[in-house]
């Protein structure tokens, strides 16, 4: 017998026969004893026997909370587990129901539970009156039934309700009912596979916190602490305020909730708290108002160990989750088929998905916790790539329109441009003409920064097809952007050799004569080219020959308009547009499907904005610069980061802060005010007034990000600078400049941090509009980031966008994958196939 197993085994005997199940064998209880057999067991019987090692250990940690008859019948069941020894990846069928009169809904001893000697430990794995979970032999598929009742596959069995297993609602996971499943289902997790995959949203290293004296004031922590004191008391407005005085072994602190009842009924002394949040200070002593907080039990405690923290809604607590999560992966985490092939994890040293799970939900240790994190990365990011490269395989499929233009053409309409043509642009225009030629429909981006010459490359392109007897269609997300390409391209065309390419204009103000000359000029090929918005899109629009699409900032449009458009064409080539750099290390996450050109350089002349960090005392200099540049005769932005002010957040706002400029600073300005909450004609109505220079200073948030181009503009005033994202405030920083004189961008900053100042010294210090991606990226982590970016692309909440050799990595095994088999048809394959489907079911069409 195994020394993991005899060493147990003895334990369970000396608790039945010595100590008559009062659960004093180990010092802690048998649940204390539950880390070291996990750790011993894995070391003797290795990874395969993981739910077999688990549903021991649940077993142990659920010991305590049963009453003697309970305990007899459960060592009874261990005794026999540990006899019949480790089953690589399966238990024995048989399962054991422990009964209970406790009603659903009440607090279990898995919530909370505080021992008689005030410890307060966690006891969280196997609820009293719910089956103590056998793990389904691997060898019946999932989703299949058998006729023998209570084997796996049987609609009784904990994983098989309804026979659909990992579809199976999620109160078929041990303890829990119909009212956690009410709780969960607001977190959008509806069945035991989506539980599963409910992943920590940070973790907590008991090993790593810091002591109550090496608190500094102002920064945001956690501490594990003892509670000594707890109280209640009213404030002078009649606001309940708690108060608890915690202390570790290096000294005290006092933490206050507001308003927060019944805490005196859940906190007492003697439990274990570990709290974080914002270090604070009260007459001299360092304190923290309403931090988050959690009891701990003390074999967390004195194992140091790695612990999960959970998106959670009212009424769930991370001791639950916890609990919950252990008995969901016992049960479950073998019963997952893993859709790697074994030849794929050993090339790339992934782990098997069973020990990714435990490692991501419960990790051994920081290097566990990493390789897990990275083993699911690089699915989710195969299953990407595998989505990105069907879908350029599938647009190569289909036939393109062949459309060439002769050498001297070229050449006429290069020199034709009032400007000489960057390299970069030089560059572009030379991939496009090779894709157009090629017979296959183009699927390009055009990446360039704010004032790098996109509309010019658009303008050749759009001559080119002209020349073929086709027509194009630009579309813009906003009426005024649509109306400044229009403008643009009139004058680059006037400029262009004859045949020049006939241009209208579509947009919501389109009406009457001129819009039915427009539809009619797109129905009989009269009209060659279009700018419009998502007026382009309406039914009664028609064109004779839709050859090209071109799409300005995509992101801003849904799949379904950027779709609709392309269906009024027969496959037409695609070239979209954008100012918002991504960074190189994501283009083939975004960018993956389609073929990229890259403006990386500006047209000469242009001067850069000139840009400055201010502080808040600084901002009467400010207003000062910008009434002094209105006198001129120019013009000013002035951005703030909230439309209307806030209880909340401690930041200016637009609204508020218009009427206090019209009335106490720019007095004799004319003033206008653009926010998101405004509606589209009121919007457009005001971009238009101040590109016609009828207001001077336009308070606005961030919605001219995009879209408006004002040459007389030479101001940008960012008031709360700190809550942008270096993307965002480069492209606030883009409005200006766009003119002959001298232009400034104005940061002015409330916060103090070091992040925020390290982001704005990086605008302050570089025009680069990609080197500012990548810092954003770094700063603020790929999930913001892609938050702000992504339209049409599926959820991954594991993905690792800044580990650039593992997206390399991923991407070339979905080459290979496709190469050797294009349809993922192969039985090995098939599990790779369904899950790419399912991870883009949702997600629709991102070029």
């Amino acid at each position: 017998m195994a020394r993991p197993v005899e060493t147990l085994s003895k334990m369970l005997a000396l608790e039945a026969r010595d100590y008559a199940y009062r659960d004093r064998a180990v010092a802690g209880g048998l649940a204390g004893y539950v880390e070291t057999w996990r750790r011993q067991a894995r070391e003797a019987f290795g990874e395969d026997t993981e739910p077999w090692i688990m549903a021991v250990a649940a077993r142990l940690e659920s010991y305590r909370s049963l009453d003697v008859p309970q305990r007899r019948a459960l060592i009874d069941e261990l005794l026999a587990m540990l006899r019949q020894g480790p089953v690589a990846g399966a238990l024995p069928d048989d399962v054991e129901t422990v009964p209970t009169d406790e009603p659903e809904g009440a607090l279990s001893f898995h919530d909370v539970t505080a021992a008689s000697d005030g410890g307060g430990e966690v006891v969280a794995a196997i609820s009293p009156g719910q089956e103590v979970p056998a793990v389904q032999d691997t060898s019946v598929p999932a989703g299949e039934a058998t006729d023998e009742p209570g084997k796996p596959g049987d609609a009784a069995h904990p994983a098989r309700k309804g026979g659909r297993g990992l579809e199976a609602p999620v109160a078929a996971v041990p303890g829990i009912g119909a009212k956690r499943s009410s709780l969960l289902k607001k977190l959008g997790v509806l069945t035991v596979r989506d539980f599963i995959y409910t992943f920590p949203r940070r973790y907590e290293d008991y090993s790593r916190l810091k002591t109550i004296d090496r608190l500094e004031y102002g920064e945001r922590v956690s501490v594990l602490a003892t509670v000594w004191e707890v109280g209640v008391r009213r404030t002078r407005q009649g606001t309940e305020l708690f108060r608890a005085i915690l202390s570790d072994e290096t000294g005290t602190m006092e933490v206050t909730w507001f308003g927060k009842r019944r805490l005196d009924e859940r906190l007492r002394p003697g439990m274990h708290l570990l709290i974080r949040g914002k270090v604070d200070a009260y007459l001299g002593r360092l304190t923290m108002n309403s931090p988050e907080w959690e009891i701990v039990g003390r074999t967390d405690v004195a194992s140091a160990r790695i612990q999960p923290v959970y998106p959670l809604s009212e009424g769930l607590t991370q001791l639950w989750m916890r609990a919950a999560m252990r008995r969901a992966l016992t049960t479950w985490a073998g019963r997952i088929p893993d859709a790697l092939p074994e030849a794929i994890r050993a090339e790339h040293d992934l782990l098997p998905l069973q020990r990714a799970l435990w490692g991501i939900h419960l990790p051994d240790s920081h290097e566990h916790l990493e390789a897990a994190r990275r083993r699911l990365s690089f699915e989710e990011v195969l299953y990407l790539q595998l989505g990105l490269l069907r879908q350029k395989r599938q647009w190569k499929s289909q036939p393109g329109r062949q459309l060439t233009a002769a050498p001297e053409r070229v050449e006429a309409l290069e020199r034709s441009f009032p400007f000489p043509l960057t390299s970069a642009q030089q560059r572009a225009v030379k991939e496009m003409l090779a894709d157009l030629a090629s017979g296959d429909p183009m699927n390009r981006l055009l990446q360039g920064d704010v004032g790098s010459g996109k509309t010019a490359v658009a303008a050749f392109l759009m001559a080119v097809v002209a020349d073929a007897g086709c027509q194009v269609a630009m579309m813009a997300p906003t009426e005024i952007l649509a109306e400044q390409h229009f403008k643009s391209l009139s004058r680059l065309f006037e400029g262009f050799p004859e045949p020049r390419p006939s241009l209208g204009l579509l947009t919501g103000s389109t009406t009457g004569a001129d819009r039915e000359r427009v539809y009619t000029g797109l129905a009989d090929g009269s009209l060659q080219a279009v700018v419009g918005t998502h007026a382009l899109i309406q039914e009664g629009v028609a064109f004779k020959d839709l050859a090209l699409v071109v799409i300005d900032e995509q992101h801003r449009f849904g799949v379904e308009q950027r779709a609709t458009l392309r269906g009024k064409g027969y496959n037409p080539h695609l070239l979209v547009m954008t100012a918002t750099p991504i960074p190189r290390s994501l283009e083939l996450t975004f960018w993956g499907h389609v073929d990229v050109s890259v403006l990386d350089e500006m047209p000469p002349g242009r001067q850069p904005v000139k840009t400055r960090v201010l502080s808040p005392r600084e901002r009467g200099r400010a207003y000062a610069y910008i009434q002094g540049q209105v006198d001129k005769g120019k013009q000013a932005f002035i951005i703030y980061p909230l439309v209307e002010s806030s209880d909340t957040v401690d930041a200016r706002a637009a609204t508020d802060e218009y009427e206090r400029l019209q009335r106490e600073v720019f007095a004799r300005a004319r003033l206008g005010l653009l926010h998101g909450r405004m509606r589209p004609a009121d919007k457009d109505a005001v971009m238009a007034a101040f590109a016609a220079g009828d207001i001077d200073v336009l308070v606005a948030t961030s919605v001219v990000e995009v879209g408006i181009d004002v040459p007389n503009a030479t101001v940008m005033l960012i008031d709360g600078a700190d809550r942008f994202g270096l993307a965002q405030l480069h492209q606030f920083r883009g409005r200006v400049g766009r003119g002959a004189d001298p232009s400034y961008c104005l940061l002015l900053a409330e916060s103090t941090s070091a992040e925020a100042a390290e982001r704005l010294a990086t605008l302050e210090a570089t025009h680069d509009g990609f080197v500012l991606a990548e810092k954003d990226l770094q700063m603020r982590g790929p999930g913001e980031f892609l938050g702000t970016q992504q339209s049409g692309f599926p959820a991954l909440p594991m993905a690792e966008f800044t580990d650039v050799r593992l997206l390399h990595e991923a991407r070339a095994v979905a080459e290979a994958l496709l190469n050797e088999d294009p349809d993922l048809s192969l039985p090995e394959h098939r599990l790779l196939s369904e899950n790419a489907a399912a991870l883009w079911e949702d997600a629709g069409d991102p070029s």
